[in-house]
């Protein structure tokens, strides 16, 4: 399983907007099908390894929420961004 990496994120933080409870937005890659991604949502939890993180817990499993990662707090942007990454303008077909 890959969680999509990009830089849609702000610098990673104390004054990062997500808080343990929350759920976000990320896109999920198949790990039978690597081209193929979709939009799943996680729910933002303390990081088990280290209590004093945040990590984003997808699918029975953790992983430390950074600035690496493309997090999205609406499914409404993570759509827009899904569809900029994935979507026409991909294929040639700007609108």
């Amino acid at each position: 399983m890959m969680i999509k990496i990009g830089d849609q994120m702000e610098l990673f933080n104390e004054n990062l907007p997500y808080r343990p409870g929350d759920i976000v937005y990320v896109f999920y890659r198949n790990p039978h099908t690597q081209d193929v991604a979709n939009i799943q949502s996680a729910a933002v939890v303390n990081n088990p390894e280290n209590p004093e993180e945040l990590a984003i817990f997808l699918y029975e499993n953790y992983y430390p929420l950074s600035s690496d990662m493309a997090v999205y707090a609406t499914e409404k942007e993570a759509n827009e961004a899904y569809e900029y990454y994935y979507g026409d303008h991909l294929e040639g077909r700007m609108e």
